[in-house]
């Protein structure tokens, strides 16, 4: 069973076992678990075979947003990805389109009349900033109800390991996300007036200024004074040969399996993207014992923050900057990548290729807001308002602040205050959701130490950061400038306590301590990784900012901080290498293959549409025929047509248009659905399912 024992942040709790059978063959797994999961555990990544080409299919975004996961479970078609398993379930691999199953029995439907219900607010999304919106408008007593669709709040705070940056005043920063999602969980627990319903899906938005919500089956009509859309992003993908591929997916669906379901999802991981989400994604992956083999990313340089970056390079994962995968390779399932170097106008440059084995491709190249609610909202009449990742990409922070904003611009259109949004919370909102600023080089921050135990700060780059400021009890950390931009410095009295080390989310600083030993002294340095890795007593590679080798040295201690779920490990090192030593490394690179196929035959068979696999040579085709409007290239090819709804595929339609020299005004866009969400006709109907079957209609 592919299923993670032992982790080094989170923990493995007792669950009840129960068993379902897949193709006939008996599978054990968790009650309350999702299908997919389930079968990742049993090592399956196949779930259908796609009716056009009978290509194999499995999990891609594991939010419900696609079909390639779907199953046939119990004789329904469902998405495995969002479908509970149940003691002795039946389930079978999709072969082709979905059957169509008909009730020949005379029995009568008895139909419910669809409740309709009215509120002060209505919010969509239980992640940072709806959960922080709703906060604030519960300290009004509004009846107010937060729709999510999974069975816990938090959005995607409930799938990180790692600590926040930002302000520890206003958005918890030095927490972890997992920790984070449970304290704005049980802030707005405390407001009574306040409903949440998980496992609810908003279905569509009307003209009449109602809002369609589906909840266990159930099917409600909402009449808000007031929607806010807090419904987050999703993820972009990728046009390449093999990229529909089951092993190739997002990285949403890898933190899913691995940080909230404890699957060991894969053995090798590739990455696709050097932003904020790669980079955490592969951190993620290091802690749950996967070998990260590399990480690409197109630019000259990795967008996201350094201390991500740097993570990774100090455990020893090589990353590419100006490259790009050109293949993804395998019979059925992912067997190896192909990655090349890219020249000034991001095209791969022949006789640069190189072959790594990987059984997973990690997808991670930006979001797209979640926005189409509010359009519709707007569009129909309604008061809306929009918050984080829904309006602007950021980090959860800057969602957080966001949707403290929103709350403050409800309350006012309610008449519960007058006063308009601060201009401050303005300026922090733009501090928090503030790109990376100037990278600063390690003569350029050099500093000379006083005393026999200090500090050392390895973060070189302008983030929106504060927690070791806040922590220091001599208040001897102080920011270089005004703003939490600043990097840190350290001036005064250090006790040796560690509390800026454990805190810092960058894992960017290390304690010198001299007391004992001037010539030789103890570093001790963060670690959040597999223990058995960094036990007392044993020979650690220690490198520096760059993750280069530096010394061998010996561990001499290893601090258990069980409240934080990190250790400080402790080792000797001569004086002159003491300030520059950063990270232990626990990773060996991997030397890719020459790789010796021909880039230029691989464009027209990528697929662009996954749903209904239409190619894009398919697409170029159709352009060169005349065709501008993407509606009618839908009708002409089908894409666009399938069960996600052109969620996946529309930016990349948009993309061909204009790498084929389409000029946007000529460009005409798809149509949007007047329903987000499939959803059975039985449910409008007030036929609705047992509140006990958690399966999930698929449209595949």
């Amino acid at each position: 069973m592919n299923r993670i024992k032992k982790h080094p942040v989170l923990e493995i709790k007792e669950r009840k076992e129960i068993k379902f059978y897949f193709d006939g063959q008996e599978i054990k797994a968790f009650e309350g678990e999702m299908l997919s999961s389930a079968l990742f555990a049993a090592g399956i990544k196949i779930f259908s075979y796609h009716k056009k080409d009978s290509a194999p299919q499995g999990i891609f975004c594991a939010n419900g947003q696609c079909a390639q996961c779907s199953v046939i479970a119990d004789g329904k078609v469902v998405k495995a990805c969002v479908t509970a398993v149940k003691e002795n379930m039946k389930v079978q691999t999709l072969r082709g389109a979905a059957p169509v199953s008909c009730d020949k029995s005379d029995k009568k439907l008895s139909f419910s009349k669809i409740e309709e219900i009215d509120t002060d607010v209505l919010i969509l999304g239980a992640g940072p900033s709806g959960l922080a919106c709703a906060f604030e408008i519960g300290k009004f007593n509004l009846d107010t109800i937060i729709v999510d669709d999974k069975d816990k709040p938090g959005g995607k705070l409930v799938l990180q390991t790692h600590k926040f940056f930002g302000s520890v005043e206003d958005c918890y920063a030095g927490s972890r996300g997992i920790d984070i999602a449970d304290k704005l969980a049980d802030d707005v627990k405390k407001y009574p007036s306040v409903k949440m319903w998980n496992n609810s899906v908003c279905a569509g938005v009307f003209s009449d200024k109602k809002i369609g919500v589906v909840k266990d089956g159930v099917y409600y009509l909402i009449k808000p004074k007031v929607f806010v859309v807090a419904a987050g992003a999703r993820e972009k993908t990728l046009m390449f040969p093999g990229n529909t591929l089951p092993g190739v997916y997002g990285a949403g669906a890898f933190q899913t399996l691995v940080n909230r379901d404890l699957i060991k999802a894969c053995e090798k991981i590739f990455i696709i993207g050097g932003g904020n989400v790669g980079l955490i994604a592969g951190y993620h992956a290091v802690q749950a014992g996967i070998k990260v083999v590399g990480l690409v990313e197109a630019a000259a340089y990795c967008g996201g923050y350094k201390v991500h970056e740097d993570k990774l390079r100090r455990l020893g994962v090589p990353i590419f900057t100006s490259h790009t995968v050109v293949e993804a390779q395998g019979k059925n399932c992912l067997e190896s990548v192909t990655i090349a170097k890219v020249d000034e106008n991001f095209k791969p440059i022949k006789g640069t290729e190189k072959k790594f084995k990987a059984d997973t491709l990690l997808v991670a190249v930006g979001l797209n807001p979640v926005n189409e609610f509010y359009t519709h909202a707007l569009e129909s009449g309604i008061n809306a308002f929009i918050c984080g990742d829904a309006q602007e990409i950021a980090e959860a922070s800057a969602a957080m602040f966001s949707g403290k904003i929103a709350a403050h611009k409800v309350l006012k259109s309610l008449g519960f205050i007058t006063s308009e949004v601060p201009n401050f919370w303005y300026e922090k909102l733009e501090i928090l959701k503030s790109r990376p600023g100037k990278t600063y080089s390690l003569e350029e921050l050099k500093q000379e130490y006083q005393g026999k135990v200090y500090p050392v700060f390895h973060c070189r780059q302008e983030i929106p950061c504060n927690p070791c400021v806040t922590v220091c009890p001599k208040k001897s950390i102080k920011l270089s400038g005004e703003t939490i931009m600043s990097l840190p410095k350290f001036s005064g009295e250090c006790i040796g306590c560690f509390k800026c080390l454990v805190i810092c989310p960058g894992l960017a600083v290390t304690i010198v301590d001299k007391r004992k030993d001037e010539k030789n002294p103890i570093v001790y340095l963060p670690y959040e990784n597999d223990p058995a890795l960094a036990e007392k007593g044993k020979t650690a590679e220690i490198v520096d900012d760059y993750g280069e080798d530096l010394y061998k040295a010996e561990i001499v201690s290893v601090l258990d901080m069980k409240a934080e779920n990190m250790r400080i490990i402790g080792v000797k090192i001569p004086a002159e290498l003491a300030e520059k030593a950063a990270s232990l490394r626990i990773l060996s690179h991997e030397e890719g293959e020459k790789w010796r196929g021909d880039i230029s035959k691989l464009d027209d068979c990528v697929i662009v549409c996954r749903c209904e696999r239409v190619t894009l040579g398919e697409i170029r085709k159709k352009i060169k025929e005349g065709v501008r409007d993407l509606n009618q290239l839908k009708a002409l090819t089908r894409a666009g047509m399938g069960a996600c709804g052109s969620k996946t595929c529309n930016s990349l339609l948009l993309s061909v248009m204009k790498s084929e020299g389409i000029d946007t005004k000529e460009i005409t866009d798809l149509t949007k659905r007047p329903l987000f969400m499939e959803t059975e006709f039985a449910v409008f109907a007030g036929v609705s399912s047992k509140k006990e079957d958690k399966t999930s209609f698929s449209g595949f």
